[in-house]
């Protein structure tokens, strides 16, 4: 019985690792991103250019994504069309692409609130434990922004241009 233990245990490890390391289709090079939708409700992100779907990332969000972002620490992701304004190569979080967020109406919200309306972001994983890959998909972790993993925000970052389009969707 203890063998089937240890053996079941290595699978599961094994598993684990293939699904970590497996290549995922990279976005063709050259590639300009004109155009991002998100749709939050099934935690993906598609970028499309010259309006074709050219790839789709798997994405996470925060603790309780739900409905548009009102202010900091609301831990949602903003609704709505808004626009890459940033490209930070030297983020806390590998590297992250800004988003507009918040526009006049989010900030005339939040302030009625007496809140901070906060920032979002399309970033990678946290410095230094970039490692977990694609395990960080399997839960909502961040504070309301949209998180790849490093290797797929670094084709983004490469891909997209100050100004592009991003609809994010409930």
């Amino acid at each position: 019985m203890k063998k089937v233990i240890v053996f079941a245990i290595l699978l599961v490890i094994a598993a684990a690792a293939i699904y970590n390391l497996y290549p995922e289709k990279k976005l063709p090079g050259n590639t300009e991103i004109d155009y991002i939708v998100v749709k939050k409700s099934n935690r993906k992100l598609l970028a499309y250019s010259k309006q074709k779907l050219i790839k789709t990332y798997e994405i996470s969000l925060g603790d309780h994504p739900t409905g548009h972002k009102v202010f900091e620490g609301d831990e949602k992701t903003p609704e709505g069309i808004y626009t890459i304004n940033a490209k930070n190569p030297n983020s806390g979080y590998h590297k992250n692409l800004g988003v507009s967020y918040p526009n006049a109406k989010d900030i005339a919200t939040a302030k009625l609130l007496g809140k901070d309306p906060g920032g979002d972001k399309i970033h990678g994983i946290r410095n230094h434990i970039g490692f977990i890959g694609k395990f960080q998909r399997l839960f909502d972790w961040t504070n309301g922004c949209m998180a790849l993993t490093n290797t797929e925000i670094d084709e983004l970052f490469t891909a997209v241009k100050i100004g592009t389009k991003i609809e994010i969707r409930p």
